[in-house]
């Protein structure tokens, strides 16, 4: 029995399940109970919200998720073997978790979602990023989730909260900061994982807003970073040239001089551009 609920510690459903981790799937498994429902907290109050949690692997973030209340959790997992250690949790929770067996990147779990909806997960590594990605440019804004609550490697995590002047400084800050409030919340060592990973990792949470901080057209400004970040150690006249002839002029017009680098340009900056780009 652990401390969270009736069901058994985590070491005991993976040796029961033969539930060794995959490096292929991108598989580090967080095994304290305790700490998995510390993250299950950071995520907010659960108790009016459904949960989509991605990759919950033998289900330690998925039990701290429903131990801290929340109204629904719906869990998709790629990898088979989990299937049966999920769907004993399920059990525990008569009614409160939906299991769908499948790639994160492929489906869709809206139609087993009610909302208000948070998203909180433990990402496999291979797919983090692009999940991220996909949530924070929606067709549509705002989207369909209130908050995210997302763990990376380290350097990930600190690609998203970068500000200007620094390396990790690039596109996923200004996509993440450019509609959403984002904070690295939690840091986890190596050693809390089974099995270890290399590297450090981080839970960063993001909060939606109602709209973008400043004005810009999505697909220009998408069109716009791509290129000043593609060749980002060209001044900014040279890698935007492609955009417009009249590239230095524009840049001068919203203040930007046209010798810096994408690295020194904050989001208002690279927003008002893309405006002057749509003009």
């Amino acid at each position: 029995m652990s401390g969270i609920d009736s069901l058994p510690p985590l070491r005991e459903v993976i040796r029961t399940h033969d539930l060794a981790a995959k490096k292929a799937l991108g598989q580090n498994f967080l095994l304290d109970l305790n700490l998995t429902a510390k993250i299950a907290r950071l995520a907010g109050d659960l108790t009016a919200c459904d949960v989509l949690e991605i990759g919950p692997g033998p289900g330690g973030l998925t039990r701290g998720l429903l131990a801290e209340g929340a109204r629904h959790v719906v869990a998709i997992e790629k990898d088979a073997r989990c299937i049966p250690a999920l769907e004993e949790i399920a059990a525990a929770y008569p009614g409160r978790l939906t299991v769908l067996q499948g790639d994160a990147l492929a489906l869709d779990p809206a139609r087993h979602l009610t909302p208000p909806i948070r998203i909180a997960a433990n990402l496999p590594y291979n797919i983090g990023t692009e999940l991220l990605v996909r949530w924070l440019t929606p067709p549509d804004w705002p989207p369909f989730w209130t908050s995210l609550t997302l763990m990376f490697q380290r350097e990930v995590a600190e690609r998203i909260v970068a500000r200007p002047g620094s390396k990790a400084y690039g596109r996923l800050a200004l996509l993440a900061q450019w509609r959403c409030d984002a904070r690295i919340v939690l840091d986890l060592p190596p050693q809390a994982f089974t099995p270890p990973p290399k590297v450090s990792s981080a839970v960063v949470q993001l909060t939606a807003l109602a709209g973008p901080r400043f004005a810009a057209n999505p697909a220009t400004l998408s069109r716009l970073t791509a290129a000043a970040f593609g060749q980002r150690r060209k001044m900014l006249r040279a890698a935007l040239k492609g955009l417009a002839p009249d590239i230095e002029d524009r840049l001068r017009a919203v203040g930007i001089a046209p010798t810096e680098r994408a690295e020194q340009v904050g989001l208002e900056a690279f927003c008002a551009l893309a405006r002057a780009l749509d003009a």
